[in-house]
């Protein structure tokens, strides 16, 4: 039996049997909502390291002319920006003895701790997509939050503050996903998605510099967000959870309106809302009254779906109920 914490062990195998001695189906009780990861429109870097955009940061200038007088040249002004990727990795591995117990089981053995590598993953980088903030990780990408933070930024009208002052607060989001708007990239040449590689029979050590034979899985995912225009990514901050209702309570209805109209054009690409279980449960309440036309209620493949103005609010458990205000 193994004795270091990042191998799998016979008790991890027991655990996972069932009386008839196959293996059993895991309850995943630590799997999470996620569904931007479902949303996100993903498009290859033009670097090795992630991808450079051209941004248009001023217009040429025009006039009015007279007759017999001229008109000066102008021109329009530009800024590069490069967003970086980051990459997301992780490795299992099995002893082989542990893995060929019981006969064929061990392929059903591995399958398992699969599924909870790619749950890991996917956890990971839909908690990156909100709050990545390379000046903190800089081994991450810059998510949301990091770039709408700052009501006195650039961006800042496109920060809509619901009046939360503590260390209980929430967002939701408002984003368009596009190629010309905000995306998720891939450095250039690689493959896009998250990629699982069966390395096959390897010689494992222990703590002590044992050697053993066992076999190893490797996990990787490399990504990262370019937003290509501000203007089409809005958050509702500081949303104070512990006061949802009540006279004091703010009109998340309200700021939501406010949030559509910040966008240009909301169908430039696929738009949709995003927040928290706590956001999503209050929201689907308010969808139940009659008197509440913008919010509705929809079915879709069997499952309900609320709608604001006629874009889906998806759930993401990665959005937290704990932010800091935004200034």
């Amino acid at each position: 039996m193994s004795l270091i914490g990042k191998s799998l062990t016979l008790i991890d195998w027991m655990r996972r049997q069932a009386p008839d001695g196959k293996i059993i189906k895991i309850a995943e009780v630590l799997a999470k909502t996620n569904e931007v990861l479902d949303d996100a429109t993903w498009v290859e870097g033009n670097l090795a390291t992630g991808h450079r955009t051209t941004i248009r940061s001023g217009l040429p200038s025009v006039a009015w002319r007279l007759l017999n007088y001229g008109v000066q040249p102008t021109k329009s002004t530009t800024v590069q920006v490069t967003d970086s990727c980051g990459m997301l990795e992780g490795y299992s591995e099995i002893d082989k003895d542990l893995y060929e117990l019981n006969g064929g089981g061990g392929t059903d053995f591995r399958i398992t701790e699969d599924v909870a590598f790619l749950e890991a993953m996917n956890q990971e980088m839909a908690q990156t997509i909100f709050y990545g903030d390379t000046r903190l990780a800089p081994e991450k990408f810059l998510g949301l939050s990091a770039r709408y933070s700052d009501s006195a930024a650039e961006n800042g009208g496109n920060i809509i503050k619901s009046g939360g002052a503590g260390g209980d607060n929430t967002s939701i989001w408002l984003v368009v996903w596009d190629q010309s708007t905000c995306h998720m990239i891939f450095p250039r040449g690689s493959m896009g998605g998250l990629n699982h590689k069966d390395l096959g029979e390897v010689t494992l050590e222990d703590n002590g510099g044992g050697k053993y034979q066992g076999f190893r899985a490797h996990y990787q995912w490399k990504a990262g967000l370019c937003l290509r225009d501000w203007r089409y990514a809005v958050r509702i901050a500081n949303i104070d959870v512990s006061d949802l209702s009540g006279v004091s309570a703010a009109d998340l209805i309200d700021q939501m309106i406010a949030a559509y109209h910040k966008v240009p054009n909301i169908k430039m690409g696929r738009a949709a809302w995003y927040c928290n279980r706590t956001i999503a449960s209050f929201l689907h309440k308010q969808a139940r009254d009659e008197k509440n036309v913008y919010l509705t209620m929809d079915n879709v493949g069997g499952k309900p779906v609320t709608s604001f103005l006629e874009i889906p609010v998806r759930c993401c458990d990665a959005i937290l109920d704990t932010e800091a205000a935004v200034s």
